[in-house]
């Protein structure tokens, strides 16, 4: 009798629900789980050179970033201008990138990076003026760079000081000797 109470109707309903409730509460309970904070870090060496390497213009690439930063992506592309983008994760966890093209015309380039085109006033890095650029409802500061045959873009959801650091650290990447053919 108390056993059919526990097979039929609401009851055996509520039951067998809690039974199933307390076995994944007891899964998720003794199964073993990583807090660690885990970034993918990439090597962008190989995208450094390919870029130095086929791009027309004078590639710029960081001499060093601080210890604490991880790059955790790089892409080139060669789909009507040379495009290579650098991403990292900063000490404060944040995103900051390098974008730079050669597509055309320049400006396109630098407004899609930076989610808009107006530019919010200058900032000298070194001997080299950028653009500032703020878009605040995607948490987005840049520095842009408008050259006559490329564009670069320093952007990301990091502070102007750790936009300003990347910046700071560009330098100008030689092309690779070629290789002779066989």
């Amino acid at each position: 009798m108390i056993v059919s109470r526990f097979t039929q109707g609401f009851l055996g309903y509520a039951f067998a629900l809690f039974v199933v409730l307390a076995g994944v509460g007891l899964f998720l309970l003794v199964t073993p789980q990583d807090r660690t904070e885990h970034i993918p870090r990439v090597d962008y060496s190989i995208d450094q050179v390919n870029a130095a390497r086929s791009a027309p213009y004078e590639v710029v690439a960081p001499r060093q970033v601080p210890a604490d930063w991880v790059p955790n992506s790089s892409t080139l592309t060669q789909d009507g201008g040379v495009t290579w983008r650098l991403g990292f994760a900063t000490a404060k966890r944040e995103h900051a990138m390098v974008a730079q093209s050669d597509e055309r015309p320049p400006g396109a380039f630098a407004n899609r990076m930076a989610n808009t085109e107006t530019a919010s006033g200058s900032l000298r890095i070194g001997a080299v003026t950028w653009q500032e650029r703020v878009r605040p409802d995607k948490n987005q500061r840049s520095l842009v760079r408008v050259l006559p045959d490329h564009t670069v873009v320093v952007t990301g959801t990091a502070g102007w000081d750790e936009l300003s650091a990347l910046a700071a650290s560009l330098s100008p990447q030689a092309k690779p000797a070629a290789t002779p053919s066989g």
